[in-house]
C-alpha cells in the first residue's frame, strides 16, 4: 500500500543502526506536516509518543519528508513524560480542590481553565500554555489579596500554590527554558517562535538525502551560483556564531519544484525502479546515463499528457536530470561534485547521523546542510562496486575507483566494516575539469608559487630533469604533477602510471598530447586481474622514448621507479608524487621503509615540497621548498649536505625566494644540464636569464588575464599554445641571432600575448 493510501495520522517504527525512527504518514491529512506550525500535528506527535517508547527521530511525510533529529525528538520526548505525569500522576495532588464542596465554589472558574492548559493546550502549544498559566496565576493572586472570607483565601492559596507548582515544572522543560529568550516578541496563540526549534531537515520523496533548508544563525560569507546541466544551484557560506565551523549550505533545484513536478518524479522514479541495472550497463557509465535520461523524458512526458500538466521542455529536461540523479546516480553528490569551488567530498560512518562534509577552494574544510541516509549511501556503494567490477565487502573492505559524470570526474575511495566498524564511508576528490597550469598558481588568489619558482620549474622540466613532488595528504601533489604535464612540450610522449585515474590524462588528449595511460593495481586492493604497479612501471621502459609520470610512489613500485629514473635522466622527464614533508622525509619513506638502494635515490634531481600553511583558521596550499639531490654522497645525504635548497618559502612574507646557493649559480643539477645545451655550457648568467624569462612569460599571462578579465587565458588550452610559441620564438631569435637573446624574446612573445588575448576577448 502506498503512503497516499495511509490514515492520516498511521505510523510505523523502525531501526536505522542505533536510531529508532517513527515515521507518520500525512498524506492524506488537511493539516500541514509541520510539529512547529500545527497545533494538531505536535498533539498528534506527544500522543505517538506516548505509545512508543525510545524514539530517536521523527520523520513526517506529506509529499516531501521532514525529519526531526534527536536533539529535537528528545525535547518533545520530555515534554510528552511532563504532560503524562502532570496529568495522570500528579492529577490526585490537586483534585480535592474541585471535589472538596467546602472550596470547589471559590476555584471553580479558575480551576477549569487549569485544566483546560494542562489536558490540552500543554499537548498542543505547550508555550501558549505556559504563558497562559503564568497569566491565570497573577488572576487568582489578586482574588487571594482581596479575599476576605478565611475558607476562599485557604482554597485560593491552595490553588495558587499547585498553579506555581506547575508553571514552575514547566520552567524546567529545556522546551521552555529555550523559547523564553524568543518572548519579548511573542504574541499569545503565535506558532512562529516555535521555528527557533524545531527545524526538520526535508526531502522530496523521491530523494533519500536529508537537507537542512533553513540558514543557520550567523554570519553570510558569500553568495554564489553555479550550473549543473541544465540546473542552477545557489550556495551559501556561512560562518556561524562562536563555532569555528564553516557552513556550505546547498540549496539544489528540486527544491524549487511545485507540488504536481514532485509528484511526477515519485511516480516516474517508481516505475524506473523496476529496472535493476546490470553490471554490463554500468561497463559504459556514461552510455547507461544517456539511456536512462532519454528513458526518464520520455516517461515524464507520458505522465504529463496523462495528468495534462502544461510543461516546457526546458522543465521537462530540468525533471529528467533529477529524476536520473536519483535512480543511477549519485543524487546530491552530483550536484555538490558539479561546483567547480568543490575539491573533496566526504561522508562519514554512521549514516544518517552526521552531515556531509567538503574541502572548499576558498573556505577550506566545511560542513554541509546535506544528510546521507543509509539507505542513499548504500545504493552508492552498489553503483560502485558495479562501475569499477571490484568488490566492496568484509573480505575486501577497500575500494578505489573513478566517478565520471558530464560535468566532473572524481576518484572515489570507500570503505566499509570491519575497518569502518560503524558502515560505510566515503571520499570524492574532485579533478579539475582542466588540469591546473602555471599561471592559475601564479594567480594573486592562489599563489601556489611565484614567477621564478615557476621559471625554475620549467627550465628543469625542459631538460629532462628526474622530480619528485613530495608533500602530506591533500596538499595538491597531483594537481601540481598534472600542471607540470601540461609544460611537456606536445611532440613528446607521454606514459602516465596510475592505480586510479587522477593525471589530467584525457583533458591533455584532447588538447593534442600524446599520452598513453596505463592502470596499475592499487597497494591497498585485493589481488586480481590488475598488473603489479612495479611491473607496470618496468613496461614503460620497453616502450620507447618517453617522459614518465607516476601518480604516486606507495609501496615497492618505487623500486622500478628509479630505475625508470636511472634511465630516464638521459633520455627525458621522469617525475612522480610521494607522501613526505621534507626532502630527507622523502629520502627515509624511499630508502629506509621501502627499499630502495640509496645509490639508486641518487636518480633524483629535484624534490619539489608542496604543503598547506596555515594562518589562523585558515589553510593556503604553497610551495615550501625546491630542492636538488646532490650525487657526491656515501651514507646520509642530510649530514652529507647532498640536499641543497634553491628555494625556500618564507612564511613571513608569504613568499618562495631563492637560496644564496641559487643566485651565486652553486646548482650541481643546472650545471650539470646546462652542459648538454650549447647556449648555457659554461655560461650561469645565460642559464639564469633564460630562468627568469621563463618566469616573465608565465607572468604575462596572468597579467593578460586580469587585464582583460579574461580566465580563459589561463587555462591549459591557451597555456599551452603560449608555451607552443614561447618555444617557437626563441627557436627564431636563436637562428636569427645567434642566442638566446632574452630582451627580443619577451617582447615578441608578449606581443603575441597581447594579441591573442584581444582576439579573446573580441570573442
Amino acid at each position: 500500500m502506498v503512503d497516499e493510501q495511509k490514515p492520516c495520522f498511521s505510523y510505523e517504527t523502525y531501526h536505522e543502526g542505533e536510531n529508532k525512527i517513527l515515521k507518520v504518514s500525512m498524506e492524506t491529512c488537511t493539516v500541514p506536516p509541520s510539529i512547529e506550525y500545527s497545533d494538531v500535528c505536535l498533539s498528534k506527535i506527544i500522543d505517538l509518543l506516548l505509545e512508543n517508547s525510545g524514539v530517536t527521530t521523527i520523520i513526517l511525510t506529506q509529499q516531501r519528508e521532514y525529519e526531526y533529529d534527536f536533539s529535537q525528538t528528545k525535547l518533545l520526548i520530555e515534554l510528552a513524560t511532563f504532560y503524562r505525569r502532570l496529568n495522570r500522576e500528579n492529577r490526585s495532588s490537586y483534585a480535592h480542590l474541585i471535589t472538596n464542596p467546602l472550596t470547589e465554589r471559590y476555584v471553580r472558574g479558575g480551576y477549569a481553565e487549569f485544566q483546560r492548559l494542562i489536558s490540552k493546550k500543554l499537548k498542543d502549544d505547550p508555550f501558549a500554555a505556559y504563558v497562559q498559566l503564568k497569566r491565570l496565576e497573577r488572576q487568582e493572586k489578586l482574588k487571594l489579596e482581596t479575599s476576605i472570607d478565611p475558607r476562599q483565601m485557604a482554597a485560593q492559596e491552595r490553588f495558587v500554590q499547585i498553579i506555581q507548582n506547575v508553571s514552575g515544572l514547566c520552567e524546567q522543560l529545556q522546551l521552555i527554558a529555550l523559547l523564553l529568550p524568543f518572548s519579548k516578541e511573542y504574541h499569545l496563540g503565535e506558532r512562529v517562535i516555535y521555528g527557533n526549534v524545531f527545524r526538520p531537515t526535508t526531502r522530496p520523496d523521491f530523494m533519500y538525502t536529508k537537507l537542512v533548508t533553513e540558514f543557520p544563525e550567523g554570519d553570510l560569507l558569500e553568495t554564489y551560483t553555479f550550473n549543473a546541466g541544465p540546473d542552477t544551484c545557489e550556495v551559501n557560506i556561512f560562518q556561524p556564531e562562536n563555532d569555528i565551523k564553516t557552513i556550505y549550505h546547498l540549496t539544489p533545484p528540486e527544491f524549487q519544484f511545485s507540488e504536481d513536478e514532485y509528484g511526477l518524479l515519485d511516480d516516474a522514479k517508481r516505475i524506473m525502479s523496476e529496472h535493476k541495472p546490470t553490471r554490463e550497463e554500468f561497463v559504459d557509465p556514461q552510455r547507461m546515463r544517456e539511456v536512462f535520461l532519454s528513458i526518464g523524458k520520455d516517461l515524464l512526458h507520458d505522465l504529463i499528457t496523462q495528468r495534462n500538466y502544461n510543461l516546457n521542455d526546458d522543465k521537462v529536461d530540468q525533471l529528467a536530470q533529477a529524476l536520473l540523479r536519483y535512480t543511477v546516480g549519485f543524487g546530491l553528490i552530483e550536484l555538490i561534485l558539479s561546483d567547480p569551488k568543490v575539491q573533496d567530498v566526504n561522508i562519514n560512518a554512521p549514516n544518517g547521523e552526521l552531515p556531509l562534509f567538503i574541502v572548499h577552494q576558498d573556505y577550506g574544510d566545511c560542513a554541509t546542510n546535506i544528510y546521507p541516509t543509509r539507505l542513499e549511501v548504500e545504493s552508492w556503494a552498489t553503483k560502485l562496486r558495479l562501475i569499477s567490477g571490484r568488490p566492496l565487502d568484509e573480505a575486501n573492505p577497500i575500494l578505489d575507483t573513478e566517478l565520471k559524470v558530464t560535468g566532473f570526474s572524481s576518484r572515489v575511495s570507500a570503505i566499509t566494516a570491519p575497518l569502518s566498524p560503524n558502515g560505510l564511508a566515503f571520499s570524492f576528490r574532485r579533478h579539475r575539469d582542466y588540469p591546473w597550469t602555471f599561471p592559475l598558481y601564479l594567480q594573486p588568489k592562489i599563489r601556489f608559487m611565484d614567477p621564478l619558482a615557476a621559471g625554475l620549474i620549467s627550465f628543469l622540466i625542459d631538460n629532462n630533469a628526474t622530480i619528485l613532488v613530495a608533500g602530506t595528504r591533500s596538499s595538491g601533489k597531483t594537481s601540481f604533477l598534472g600542471s607540470i604535464l601540461v609544460e611537456i612540450m606536445r611532440r613528446i610522449r607521454v606514459l602516465t602510471i596510475e592505480d586510479t585515474f587522477e593525471l589530467p590524462q584525457e583533458s591533455l588528449r584532447k588538447l593534442g598530447y600524446n599520452v598513453e595511460s596505463l592502470k596499475v593495481a592499487s597497494a591497498l586492493s585485493s589481488p586480481g586481474s590488475e598488473v603489479e604497479p612495479s611491473i607496470g612501471i618496468r613496461s614503460t621502459l620497453r616502450l620507447g622514448d618517453s617522459a614518465i609520470f607516476v601518480g604516486e610512489v606507495r609501496s615497492k613500485e618505487a623500486i622500478a621507479l628509479f630505475e625508470a629514473m636511472r634511465v630516464g635522466a638521459a633520455a627525458n622527464v621522469v617525475a612522480g608524487t610521494i607522501h613526505a614533508d621534507s626532502p630527507y622525509g622523502v629520502y627515509d619513506r624511499v630508502v629506509n621503509d621501502i627499499g630502495v638502494p640509496k645509490t639508486s635515490f641518487k636518480a633524483i634531481d629535484v624534490i619539489i615540497t608542496v604543503n598547506p600553511v596555515i594562518s589562523g583558521l585558515k589553510k593556503f596550499k604553497r610551495i615550501l621548498r625546491i630542492t636538488e639531490v646532490r650525487k657526491e654522497w656515501d651514507e646520509d645525504p642530510l649530514k652529507e649536505g647532498a640536499f641543497v635548497d634553491l628555494m625556500v618559502y618564507n612564511p613571513i612574507t608569504d613568499t618562495l625566494e631563492i637560496t644564496e646557493e641559487l643566485r651565486n649559480g652553486n646548482s650541481d643539477i643546472l650545471k650539470r644540464m646546462a652542459g648538454r645545451v650549447k647556449e648555457f655550457s659554461g655560461d650561469w648568467n645565460a642559464i639564469w636569464n633564460n630562468i627568469e624569462l621563463r618566469g616573465q612569460a608565465k607572468k604575462a599571462i596572468v597579467d593578460q588575464a586580469l587585464e582583460t578579465q579574461n580566465p580563459v587565458l589561463l587555462e591549459a588550452d591557451f597555456v599551452i599554445r603560449a608555451n607552443d610559441q614561447f618555444h617557437l620564438i626563441s627557436d627564431a631569435v636563436k637562428e636569427r641571432r645567434g642566442k638566446l637573446d632574452t630582451a627580443e624574446i619577451l617582447l615578441q612573445y608578449t606581443s603575441w600575448l597581447k594579441r591573442e588575448a584581444r582576439k579573446k576577448k573580441s570573442l
